[in-house]
């Protein structure tokens, strides 16, 4: 009876042993990323997807774009320098980044520089006291209300200093001054390194290597812009706008920096790309770089184009609002930013797709796996998706309204992909009601379909059509666009 008893125990024993086993083991586990894949900032970066330059310095006093290095210090005075009312009006355009020409391709520093007087210390501007940097940076922290980042901008090409073209003496001074803006003033988020020179410039080679190892030891969550990273490149225009093929990969040694021969290549990415080096747009609000008095606001229709074709196409929007010589930003760019602002929000925030139901072709784990459609309604565009099963050949998801009498008036579709497990749609197409009304190729963080009509539906399939690895959907919006009239 004993040995009965003990085999009886025995068997309860293993068959709550494999229950206990078998129970993790059902749960679905993420499908495996597509590499290259984003660092922790690079993602960050991804996700704000509308910054701001200040271009500021001597051009604004001498109503030019490219100084000549010969201007006088004097001649910079805003004597209503106000940086809390840049950081005001930047957070009420919804900005988290702001970033700031410290100096340009004229060579004034808009900081007092101990390596030079060809700064704010020569100018009459706070009787030689001020310290145009440690404002903003301070406005930044005081008045950014936490959602606001400070940046940088330090042009290599330098017009001014006597150095330039004298590969050591130059480079060594570059370094002294990047560890100046990078020690003295807390914590930097993107630093710009601007490839741009000019034919007359003499000749010299920069120590880019250097320059980043040293931006890295310094501040290690920096993102570096330059038209080949490390961080974030160029997108080859300086009208705002990416390719329609969109990739954040590229390979980053085909990519020379100050070189013309690879726009299209920095414009579109590269599907085969081993380096994650996302794409940044930058675009003026005005014609010109830096504020001039005979300068008005592109038209807010040519703003929203823009966005389209930037934040629209995987890309972040880096919008330029000069200062005026005043110190401030001007009345009729802050209209046009908040008018900006408002689109954009009547736009976006209200999703269609959400009083809808979501159907799959398969469902990665089946259903209560973790990977289900309705991940692509929720709010987390970065960290839960639909995800398919393996070794199916199609794979489509589709929003329906649930009262096929009523339907649906939207524009503008938008598709994003859990970037944070690296970019995977290669081309993908849109169904309403079963016609195609759009196709693509990339999603990346986000895509844009702005529609040719209004359209009145029951339902919208979108149709990966080819991907790298299995396609994941971290987010589908249905929009009404008011202010699109093609």
């Amino acid at each position: 009876m004993a040995k009965f008893w003990y085999l009886v125990c025995m068997i309860t024993y293993l068959e709550l042993s494999k229950l206990a086993i078998s129970r993790p083991e059902q749960v679905p586990t993420p499908p495996l990323p597509v590499l290259p894949l984003p660092t922790f900032s690079q993602l960050k970066w991804q996700q704000r997807e509308l910054i701001m330059f200040l271009h500021f310095g001597v051009n604004t006093f001498t109503d030019s774009e490219r100084g000549t290095g010969k201007e006088n210090p004097s001649i910079f005075n805003p004597i209503g320098l106000d940086t809390k009312q840049w950081v005001t009006v930047a957070a009420e355009a919804g900005i988290s980044l702001m970033i700031l020409t410290a100096k340009h391709h004229d060579g004034f520093c808009l900081w007092p520089s101990k390596y030079t007087d060809h700064s704010v210390i020569s100018s009459p501007w706070r009787n030689g006291h001020g310290d145009v940097v440690q404002e903003f940076i301070d406005a930044v922290k005081t008045h950014g209300g936490g959602g606001i980042d400070a940046g940088l901008y330090l042009s290599p090409w330098d017009r001014h200093d006597k150095r330039y073209g004298h590969d050591l003496q130059y480079n060594e001074y570059y370094l002294a001054q990047l560890q100046e803006l990078l020690t003295k003033y807390g914590s930097v988020k993107e630093i710009w390194f601007d490839g741009f020179k000019g034919k007359e410039a003499r000749n010299m080679s920069y120590y880019f290597s250097d320059w980043f190892a040293m931006v890295k030891e310094l501040q290690s969550s920096i993102n570096i812009f330059s038209d080949a990273g490390p961080d974030v490149r160029w997108v080859g225009n300086e009208k705002g706008s990416a390719g329609n093929t969109s990739w954040s990969t590229i390979n980053s040694t085909l990519l020379s920096i100050g070189s013309l021969s690879t726009l299209d290549y920095l414009n579109t990415g590269d599907p085969k790309g081993t380096n994650w080096l996302p794409a940044e747009c930058d675009v003026s609000i005005r014609e010109g770089w830096f504020w001039h008095k005979s300068q008005s606001p592109k038209k807010l229709s040519q703003l929203l184009d823009i966005y389209y074709k930037s934040v629209g196409r995987n890309c972040v929007m880096l919008l330029n609002v000069p200062p005026n010589s005043t110190g401030l930003v001007s009345e009729s760019d802050i209209h046009r930013l908040k008018e900006f602002r408002t689109a954009i929000d009547t736009i976006f925030s209200t999703n269609l797709a959400e009083k809808c139901t979501v159907k799959v072709s398969s469902q990665r784990g089946g259903k209560g796996g973790g990977f289900g459609p309705e991940n692509v309604l929720d709010n987390d565009h970065v960290w839960t998706y639909w995800s398919p099963k393996e070794n199916k050949k199609e794979h489509w998801i589709e929003i329906k309204v649930p009262n096929a009498e009523e339907g649906m008036k939207f524009n503008v579709v938008r598709i994003q992909e859990p970037i944070g497990l690296g970019q995977r749609i290669i081309k993908h197409e849109i169904y309403v009601d079963g016609k195609k009304v759009a196709q693509g190729t990339t999603v990346g963080y986000k895509r844009l379909h702005r529609l040719e009509k209004v359209l009145h539906c029951r339902a919208v399939r979108i149709i990966v059509k080819e991907s790298k690895g299995l396609p994941l959907i971290s987010s589908i919006g249905l929009h009404l666009d008011p202010y699109w009239k093609p």
